[in-house]
């Protein structure tokens, strides 16, 4: 799979503090260089949307976006869910 970055904008954003921690549990799970963040939605029945966040390795149908220095994946359609999401 090749790797393309999205340079449109990211539909999320990242405080300082929440990059440092990011890059510190990344290192400390020995992840290879083909991870990345992936944050996303997922269906959750009569209480709504849940959450997604955690390394994962890039899927078809995901955009990927360079944030701060981290690879972030996301499934295209989670976009409009996202949108103007601080983390």
């Amino acid at each position: 799979m090749s790797t393309v970055i999205d340079t449109a904008p990211a539909p999320v954003t990242f405080t300082e503090g929440a990059v440092k921690e990011l890059f510190k549990l990344r290192d400390q799970q020995e992840l290879s260089d083909d991870f990345g963040l992936r944050i996303g939605v997922e269906g959750g029945g009569c209480s709504g949307m849940s959450y997604v966040l955690g390394f994962d390795q890039k899927k078809d149908g995901d955009q990927e976006f360079l944030i701060n220095g981290l690879r972030v994946f996301m499934h295209k359609a989670h976009g409009m869910y996202l949108m103007g999401m601080e983390i």
